[in-house]
């Protein structure tokens, strides 16, 4: 059955902490629904109703578009060994680029990632928990690597070609302003 929270508490940060992959949902109300998943290391528990996310370069951009277009986002964590959870957060979201005033703040935060574009803060309104029981086991092997190898390839000037020709544009045309504030 599932159970609603205001805010996470000490249980649900240490079950965030432990999950190696979470998966985001966005949408803005005429937009495609894009549901993304997520590991490298890349979330952190700021305080009890506020989580970020760092954001690494990838084939589009559509959570960008989206949050900045309409800022409510879902980020849902299942439990894929141990007892069986799933946990989300809803909330309103905000994306926070390297020339933002507020970056170095957040950044400092997180290991350093190859190809990190953003990070997306998350202000939480609720939490919610349902069983998971139909969720499989699986094993934890590693992370994969290749994105991580491919941007450090690229470099900076490599990934903001890239960013130029793959990551302004959400799929359905909305603006991710990456050039603008990540020049």
């Amino acid at each position: 059955m599932a159970q609603m929270y205001d805010e996470l508490s000490t249980r649900h940060s240490e079950f965030i902490a432990a999950q190696k992959m979470y998966f985001v949902g966005t949408a803005t109300a005429d937009s495609r629904i894009n549901v993304s998943p997520k590991g490298m290391d890349s979330l952190r528990v700021i305080d009890p109703k506020r989580v970020a996310w760092l954001n690494v370069t990838g084939s589009g951009n559509e959570t960008s578009a989206h949050v900045q277009a309409d800022a409510r986002m879902t980020i849902m964590f299942c439990a894929f060994d141990g007892a069986p959870l799933i946990l989300r957060l809803y909330g309103k979201a905000r994306v926070v680029h390297l020339n933002d005033p507020d970056w170095a703040g957040l950044y400092a935060r997180f290991n350093p990632l190859p190809g990190t574009r953003q990070i997306f803060d998350l202000a939480i309104d609720r939490v919610q928990t349902s069983c998971g029981m139909g969720v499989p086991l699986y094993d934890y092997n590693a992370e994969r690597g290749q994105l991580e190898a491919w941007a450090e390839k690229k470099g900076d000037t490599g990934l903001r070609e890239y960013w130029a020709l793959k990551n302004q544009n959400s799929i359905d045309g909305l603006p991710t302003h990456i050039l603008d504030h990540n020049g």
